[in-house]
């Protein structure tokens, strides 16, 4: 079966609201097995959208819309899709008392325009939503299936998941079973010319991605169920690891910091980190892992010498040698913050995130990290060639992470 998104919104053109939603449905249409082969965004425009929808019509077999379900005068999704297949609205009572039981428990006085909303397709489908005011519906007619979703992101997943993707399991024959291997260490033509013949795969499919400061292969099977899909996967996912074991941290985590955080909470560990040039992204990325208080605890941005000086006890002599980019000065930094925080393991950062060097003769994206630990400690040069701050910001944290991760293996 083939589908098309269908995302609706002026704001959206107009890039006021980043369109998340199309590659939250993509994914989980993949998962169906289902084909989505065009997206499109359209403004409240009735006879745009009108014919963004009878186009979509004569080429997909599924239309899934997010959007215009509001109380407003330019919410009007409801009213296009049903006068694109011949449906005709009424007032749906559960819905409406729905509505109003969401206004009173608010103990606020429900306005008449949101009277709208419970305005709803004759013989079709109602998707509840137990996240706002604005119910999704389905309808079908001719082999043809539209589903209308909310444009709120978090109204929009629960319905999908508990009202859309059972009607769209129907029209599925089969399922796509996807896993993303993630890497770092490796680039992502050299991983890809390393995989070889792996990526020359029908089924499953082997295919290499490049992301900040790392890359990955997504393992993707096509089969009559998901159990079979899996198995399929497993072999390919077995010879992934046999050619790549030393740079893989995980698969299908959200990043190499979840892959951290597990690895010191089964060792029982903790870390502490001290940032000169990533300006407290280690702590930030850290800390956005549930459950990251039980292996970190401090993280000191010691952006100037001074506070390199003061709090980590970094030599006047060595910042006015060296600089603060160098070996030494990283290698200190980290013994520093282990001593200050009682850490298990210190990790520091100090580099030039760009785009300008800083004053010295020393490139753009050049950088030390140094884990201390025990009583040992170990400094790793790292050079992204890069002028980009951002990425420069982000790679260096991700570094930072995988020379701990390499470290938890010692304890």
């Amino acid at each position: 079966m083939n589908c098309e998104i269908i995302c609706v919104g002026t704001e959206l053109l107009l890039g006021d609201i980043v369109n998340t939603n199309s590659v939250y449905l993509s994914k989980e249409l993949a998962k169906l097995g289902i084909n989505v082969l065009y997206q499109s965004v359209v403004g409240d425009n009735d006879s745009r959208l009108e014919e963004c929808i009878r186009k979509s019509l004569e080429k997909s077999d599924i239309i899934i819309l997010t959007g215009g379900l509001g109380p407003t005068a330019d919410d009007i999704t409801k009213e296009v899709c049903c006068k694109a297949l011949g449906f005709e609205l009424e007032i749906n009572e559960k819905q409406l008392r729905k509505i109003e039981n969401y206004f009173c428990s608010k103990n606020i006085e429900m306005p008449e325009s949101n009277k709208k909303q419970a305005y709803l397709p004759k013989s079709g489908y109602v998707l509840e939503n137990n996240n706002g005011t604005a119910p999704g519906f389905a309808i079908e007619k001719n082999s043809k299936c539209i589903i209308s979703l909310p444009g709120p992101p978090r109204e929009m997943k629960p319905m999908f998941e508990n009202g859309a993707k059972p009607i769209l399991e129907k029209y599925s024959s089969a399922v796509l079973v996807s896993h993303n291997v993630r890497m770092i260490g490796i680039g992502e033509a050299k991983m890809a010319e390393d995989a070889g013949k792996l990526l020359d795969g029908e089924n499953p499919t082997v295919a290499p991605y490049a992301k900040d400061g790392e890359c990955l292969l997504r393992v993707t099977a096509k089969a009559k169920d998901k159990n079979t899909a899996e198995k399929m996967c497993s072999k390919i996912l077995d010879e992934i690891y046999k050619k790549f074991s030393e740079y893989i941290y995980g698969i299908d985590i959200d990043g190499i910091e979840y892959a951290v955080v597990e690895k010191l909470k089964e060792k029982k560990l903790k870390v502490a980190f001290a940032e000169s040039c990533t300006g407290g992204l280690c702590a930030k990325r850290i800390t956005d892992v549930p459950g990251a208080s039980q292996v970190f605890d401090c993280g000191v941005v010691s952006y100037a010498n001074s506070i390199k000086n003061k709090l980590l006890n970094v030599r006047e002599e060595d910042l006015e040698k060296y600089g603060a980019v160098s070996e030494t000065v990283a290698k200190q930094m980290a013994k520093g913050v282990l001593e200050l925080s009682g850490a298990d393991i210190g990790v520091s950062i100090t580099g030039i995130a760009g785009p300008d060097n800083d004053g010295s003769e020393k490139p753009v994206g050049l950088s030390y990290i140094a884990v201390a630990y025990k009583d040992e400690v170990v400094c790793t040069e790292f050079m992204t060639a890069r002028k980009d701050r951002d990425y420069n910001r982000f790679a260096n944290s991700s570094k930072a992470f995988d020379a701990v991760r390499k470290i938890i293996d010692k304890f």
